[in-house]
């Protein structure tokens, strides 16, 4: 199951995100916003972190306006390893390479189409393990100094 959140800047995105996921028969939980009405992305980050680090979901795509500010917010959640992306190969490298959790998109800046790509790219890749393991264990160790 993937974990669904936007503010109000990236709701739509969202929205059309979720009819893809339900096209493709992918499970997900959305968190909110659900509605455009001006909300805080700090606080629209935490419950679907959350619901990856509790196990009830295997990843999470947040979206925000420009995807930075949700991703600075998902970052700030010990054990959260957010990115921010708006090519496929930064998509496919942030699982493959650094075994992202959370994807974060701009909904100002990242059209449907391209989003439904990323979220594809992101979905399907799985983390290489081997000498990027030792990399994705310093960034945990850098969590435990927080």
């Amino acid at each position: 199951m993937v974990a669904l959140g936007s503010d109000h800047g990236g709701y739509a995105l969202k929205e059309a995100i979720k009819k893809h996921l339900e096209e493709k028969g992918i499970a997900y939980k959305d968190f909110g916003t659900h509605s455009e009405e001006s909300c805080d992305y700090p606080l629209m980050a935490q419950a679907p972190c959350q619901a990856v680090l509790d196990g009830e979901c295997e990843l999470a795509l947040l979206f925000c306006g420009t995807g930075i500010g949700i991703s600075i917010a998902a970052n700030k959640i010990k054990g959260i390893r957010a990115a921010v992306c708006s090519d496929t190969f930064s998509a496919r490298m942030a699982r493959a390479h650094n075994n992202a959790n959370v994807l974060c998109l701009g909904g100002r800046v990242v059209g449907a189409g391209l989003a439904v790509e990323l979220v594809d790219a992101f979905l399907e890749t799985k983390f290489e393990g081997e000498r990027h393991a030792r990399r994705v264990g310093q960034l945990a160790d850098l969590d435990q100094k927080r």
